[in-house]
């Protein structure tokens, strides 16, 4: 006589249960965790912020670098030199108007 062997019901619906926390577990990682997609749009946020910052300083260089060259000995731009003495030292003619 072959004998059956029957499962209890506990021991499926806890297979079950095991089974459903591991893949909310598994989801939920994939949302909320270190490499989740939450993480990642804040990322690309960062990143996007970072390049708008790393072009207006590219900006700013060109502009310095400009000027340099225009005060340099190859090349002396006088216009840029009486306004840049000006500002640093505070100095106006007698003859202009200043306004702030």
């Amino acid at each position: 006589m072959a004998r059956t062997r029957r499962q209890s019901g506990f021991a499926g619906m806890a297979y079950f249960a095991f089974l459903v926390l591991l893949g909310l577990y598994f989801t939920f990682a994939s949302v909320q965790g270190d490499f989740g997609l939450f993480n990642r749009v804040r990322i690309e946020a960062e990143a996007d912020d970072l390049r708008a910052e790393r072009a207006r300083l590219e900006a700013e260089i060109a502009v310095l670098a400009n000027k340099t060259r225009r005060l340099s000995d190859d090349f002396l731009d006088l216009d840029l030199l009486d306004e840049q003495a000006r500002s640093v030292l505070g100095l106006v003619r007698p003859d202009e108007v200043v306004l702030r």
